[in-house]
């Protein structure tokens, strides 16, 4: 199977709305010509554990698509009925695993490339210990077992402290501090666990801090969308927040499978720009012809990254912000299903 123009991700092949989950998944699972470009270099195949998450089934099926000749395999409890059946379809391998049994880990097939999506954020409060192994206990399996393949893994920018996002957002030359809630602390352990077995075994990797995924049926933009047609208050002291079309961060994590670095190091993968709240709440204002209803006022205080890294390593995403806006808007307006879970970007107390 060749990959052509008409299969790629490019400005050019954005349509105008989703017609249904299947065409929005289509879509999302394209490869750019770099994704298809860089995976080609790369030797090995692709393993994704923690594969049945939102963002994993699109990645696994987006990295087949760029690599038909690689074996793609998509590892997971897969407790979600259909999709198995659904990675099968087009064809990925699944296994089932649990990531906190290391013998069923050390039974995995031994491939070059690794991406690590498994992880806890929502809904641990009354088992916080299964929050921290699932974060650091499991990470320290893989990478233990593992030492001998290029590790990309993924991670969040809630390790990072508040700042003010007039200067800019925080960058990979800040460290990840202690912020409040168990989850940030438990990703921070996540991130030591993959850097510290990546020293001690040469281990090449990145650890991906991403921002918020844009997709129709979640995320910050939906979320806002939802607010303003139903007239709901929206919460303007998170005043801006970062975010990237799903599609074009799965690329780029496919993508830095070439650019891992030993010892693992950290990217910020997002867009480029400073997305204010209330200029994306005025905008689906206009596009659903309602006035939104705003509560508090913008604070200088909160959490905003810089993503110039990964734009300068990997370009800006395909997919600009208000595309997104339209096709969020037509997708909310039509009341098209919702995953129904919040990213919960406006939270400042880091208890998610």
């Amino acid at each position: 199977m060749t990959t052509t123009t008409q299969n790629l991700l490019t400005r050019d092949s954005l349509p105008e709305f989703f017609r249904d989950a299947d065409h929005l998944d289509d879509f999302m699972s394209l490869p750019t010509a770099e994704t298809v470009a860089d995976l080609a270099a790369l030797d090995g195949d692709v393993m994704i554990l923690g594969v049945a998450g939102k963002m994993g089934i699109s990645l696994a099926r987006m990295i087949k698509a760029a690599a038909p000749g690689k074996r793609v395999i998509g590892v997971s409890r897969f407790s979600e009925s259909g999709s198995e059946e659904n990675l099968r379809a087009h064809g990925v391998e699944t296994i089932r695993c649990d990531l906190l049994d290391r013998a069923a880990v050390e039974k995995l097939p031994r491939v070059a490339n690794i991406i690590y999506m498994a992880g806890l954020k929502f809904d641990y409060r009354g088992r916080e210990d299964f929050l921290w192994a699932m974060n650091t206990l499991a990470p320290a399996i893989v990478a233990d077992t593992f030492r001998d393949s290029r590790i990309v893994a993924l991670s969040t920018i809630h390790v990072y402290p508040w700042s003010d996002p007039r200067r800019g957002g925080v960058d990979e030359r800040t460290p990840p501090v202690a912020r409040p809630g168990e989850y940030a602390n438990s990703v921070v352990g996540r991130e030591r666990t993959f850097q510290y077995f990546s020293g001690l075994h040469g281990t090449p990797g990145r650890l991906v801090r991403f921002v918020y995924a844009v997709d129709m049926r979640y995320g910050a933009l939906q979320e806002i969308a939802s607010w303003v047609r139903t007239r709901t208050p929206i919460p303007l002291a998170t005043g801006n927040v970062n975010v990237q079309w799903q599609g074009d961060a799965i690329n780029h994590f496919a993508r830095l499978l070439r650019h891992v670095e030993t010892p693992a190091t950290p990217i910020n993968i997002g867009g480029p720009e400073c997305v204010s709240v209330r200029h994306v709440a005025e905008r689906f204002g206009q596009l659903f012809d309602i006035d939104p209803i705003f509560e508090g006022t913008e604070s200088d205080h909160l959490l905003f990254v810089n993503c110039d890294q990964a734009a300068d390593l990997l370009g800006n995403p395909t997919v600009t912000l208000e595309p997104m806006l339209r096709w969020i808007a037509e997708w909310v307006e039509n009341e098209k299903p919702l995953y129904g879970k919040p990213s919960k970007f406006e939270v400042r107390n880091g208890i998610f």
